[in-house]
């Protein structure tokens, strides 16, 4: 398949799973009516916390629980692939959990998954907010990419967008396309969110799907939002701000085969 669409939906997740949950339905169903083969949902869309322990409340076995339960049979239901955000997946360590993005396919079957592996701890001087994601996950130590019938995708995860060596390594693998689930802060996402994609999506000649969290949470934290579609030239093809709802955009593989026999900076690198 040279050509397929993607779709990206951001919503302002709260504390209360089942609401979130209705509204990732509703959001993937627009998606289908839209066209989109795949389907990219944000970091922690079944759940913002109040206080990171509350994660721990909603962890599920890999492959069983509530939340991928509801994402297989939204996954079945409208026969698209699912890029999952990210959920809360038990580790041998009672009191932490991995967050994961896990990749479904139409049939409703986990074909792949992804353990983010930068995890955000960080002071944000001029807001004074602190972020210790240490304190409550473990990070992976893998990259992962996933062949499907569209494309291969590769997949990170939020504060992995900073550390463009993780995206070379995803390069080294031809991944066509790169899925970010993502909740960015609004001061962080307003100095580098789009300058950090574009960056990784030009430098790689790859296409990039970002779904995010965009709003204000219960625990009074806000998220930047911006989900975004980009060509592997850097171009914008679809961009949400501040508000709930979906992006969609065609891939055209055909292009991106073209651009990158003509400008092949990846085959010119040295190191």
């Amino acid at each position: 398949m040279t050509n397929f669409k993607i779709s990206c939906v951001q919503i302002a997740s709260g504390p209360n799973v089942e609401a979130n949950l209705l509204e990732v339905g509703k959001y993937i169903d627009k998606s289908k009516i839209l066209g989109a083969d795949v389907v990219v949902l944000p970091e922690n869309f079944a759940m913002m916390a109040e206080k990171d322990s509350m994660y721990l409340d909603i962890k599920e076995d890999f492959g069983e629980g509530k939340i991928q339960n509801f994402i297989r049979n939204e996954a079945k239901k409208h026969d698209v692939w699912i890029v999952a955000g990210t959920i809360p997946i038990k580790s041998k360590n009672k009191n932490k959990v991995y967050s994961t993005c896990i990749v479904f396919d139409n049939k409703g079957d986990i074909v792949s998954s992804y353990n983010k592996v930068h995890l955000f701890d960080v002071n944000l001087i001029d807001t004074n907010e602190k972020y210790r994601e240490s304190d409550i996950y473990i990070h992976g130590d893998s990259i992962t990419f996933v062949d499907t019938p569209f494309c291969r995708i590769g997949l990170s995860i939020c504060y992995d967008l900073r550390f463009p060596e993780l995206y070379r390594k995803l390069s080294s693998e031809k991944v066509d396309l790169i899925c970010l689930p993502a909740a960015f802060t609004s001061v962080t996402g307003k100095a580098h969110w789009e300058h950090l994609i574009k960056s990784r999506a030009i430098e790689n000649l790859v296409y990039f799907a970002a779904s995010a969290q965009g709003g204000y949470h219960v625990s009074g934290r806000e998220t930047y939002g911006n989900s975004i579609i980009v060509d592997p030239w850097g171009e914008t093809l679809d961009i949400i701000k501040n508000k709930s709802g979906v992006i969609i955009s065609s891939i055209d593989l055909k292009a991106q085969v073209k651009l990158r026999k003509n400008f092949p900076c990846l085959e010119h690198k040295k190191f």
